[in-house]
This record gives C-alpha cells, structure tokens and sequence, in this order.
C-alpha cells in the first residue's frame, strides 16, 4: 500500500552500453543523466518507489547485450537501491519481467514518471502504453536523451528534433503530460 496519490519513478535503460560511439551523435548529454540523478536523489529524499528498468538484448553484437559490459547500469543508477527491477527484450518496460503494471496495481500506485533513453524509443514507448492502460504518465523531457536516427528514405533525423517530436506525440495525444525535471520536483512537494 502506498501513499495517497504516491507516483513511481520509472529509469529506462540508463545502461553502460549507451556510452558507445557506434550509437552516433546524442543530445541533452550530460543533461539526461544529471536530471536522471536529481530524481532519485529526491525519490530517495521522499522514500517513493523507484522502478529500475534494464534492457537485456538477445543480440550479441548489441552494446546492451545481456552478457555484455555494456548491460551494466549506469554507475549512478547502480548505487540505486530500488523498489523493483524490471528486465526487458522489447522497448515497452510493460513487457518485462516481472510484470510492471501488476506491481503497479499491487501497490495501488496510479502516476508514474518515466525517464532515462532512449526518449523516442523505450521511453515512449513505456510512456505510451502507461498512458494506455490507464496510468497518469509525467514525462520530465530533460531527463531523457536520444540519438540522430535514419529514415526508412536514409535521411537522418537530429536527435533533438525527434525529441521534441515525442514530446508533441506524448503530450499532444493524451499518453503523458511533458515537463521538466524541476516541474516534478517542485510537485513533490505536494505529494
């Protein structure tokens, strides 16, 4: 049982792996991780659930393999002690193990706040389906990043532009309000 209105932290992915050059140019670098760091540092402060999402690929060559040094959490992210660890193949934190949603409704928590990278990817995606399944979904942007990404046309997308483009998905459609890192933090205050 959790505090009225008590929201989860949600960390995707803030793996070792994410630090390689093969994923090309980034952006919000060392922002992400920073504000990342803030939030749990004030999760911690307020004793709230934090919910530490890793994505173990299945593809060996993959800098996130599961056996792989690149697998590891970031340093920061592994001092963490957190409420639940939550193993993924796919870019929904809804299809890992063990099953988010149920421990979500288990601890009868209704908002989360999900963070870390890739923004257009697993956390859109987490974002997404929260949204879908009936979770209140706060997406602090600056504390997501993302990589320059090719189309299927070959053209390559900037990072920052395919950041504000899940900002307007998410916000835009309903899936998830988009704030910054010192808006959620100010909010919670008033948990």
């Amino acid at each position: 049982m959790t505090r009225n209105n008590e929201p989860a932290l949600i960390v995707v992915d803030m793996q070792q792996g994410f630090y390689e050059e093969s994923w090309g140019q980034t952006t919000n670098y060392p922002g992400c991780e920073n504000n990342v760091d803030r939030l749990l540092s004030a999760w911690s402060e307020f004793q709230l659930p934090v919910v530490i999402v890793r994505h173990d690929s299945r593809n060996p060559t993959s800098p996130l393999f599961a056996e792989g040094p690149g697998n590891n959490l970031q340093e920061s992210v592994q001092a963490v002690t957190p409420d639940l660890i939550v193993t993924k193949t796919v870019n929904s934190s809804f299809y890992g193990s063990p099953d988010l949603e149920q421990w979500l409704r288990s601890k009868e928590i209704s908002r989360i706040v999900v963070c870390g990278i890739q923004t257009n990817l697993c956390v859109e995606t987490t974002s997404r389906m929260g949204g879908n399944l009936g979770f209140e979904v706060i997406v602090p942007l600056d504390a997501t990043r993302t990589f320059d990404l090719a189309g299927p046309d070959g053209a390559v997308i900037p990072a920052a532009t395919l950041m504000q483009v899940t900002a307007t998905n998410l916000h835009g459609d309903g899936f998830a309000q988009v704030v910054s890192t010192q808006d959620v933090l100010d909010s919670l205050k008033q948990v």
